[in-house]
């Protein structure tokens, strides 16, 4: 794929957000017309911990954009089992295959959706931070409660 048609399919799906945004998310444009970083806001899942959160994250859309996956990071903390105190996220949709499941189909539409879904439904069996991996595992209500508190603290509405 050209530079040129990088940017265009970028361009068509950043409008997308603009035309018909999903729920709870909104591209935050950027100063220049180049799509190499842009800015998201993503609102936590109804019924979830998150749910009165906003949660501020940055795509970095690498050169090879579709064929590699975008580099996803949280710039607001969030208390989960697969996102680290740095704002990095495990998560197959974010990795190469074969350890991944990343294809040139997938849109940042689709990306980011999977993301919320993510914080509702976290994967204890494949996480970054051990210690919260393991009370979402072993002690759920306390997993909730502190997650709340954490989005409270810091992702407040």
């Amino acid at each position: 794929m050209s530079g040129s048609a990088r940017i265009n399919r970028i361009a068509k799906e950043v409008k997308n957000f603009e035309t018909k945004p999903p729920w709870g998310i909104v591209c935050i444009p950027c100063e220049d017309d180049t799509y190499d970083v842009l800015n998201f806001s993503l609102q936590g899942p109804k019924g979830s911990p998150y749910e009165n959160g906003s949660f501020k994250l940055t795509v970095t859309i690498p050169e090879k954009y579709p064929f590699e996956p975008p580099l996803v990071k949280f710039i607001t903390p969030v208390y989960h089992p697969n996102i680290d105190k740095g704002g990095r996220i495990c998560m197959d949709m974010l990795k190469m295959p074969p350890k991944g499941c990343w294809l040139p189909t997938i849109t940042l539409e689709t990306l980011l959706v999977s993301l919320q879904t993510l914080l509702a439904n976290p994967n204890p069996d494949d996480p970054l931070m051990m210690d919260i991996a393991y009370e979402n595992k072993y002690n759920i209500d306390k997993f909730r409660e502190n997650a709340r508190k954490h989005t409270e603290k810091y992702a407040k509405l």
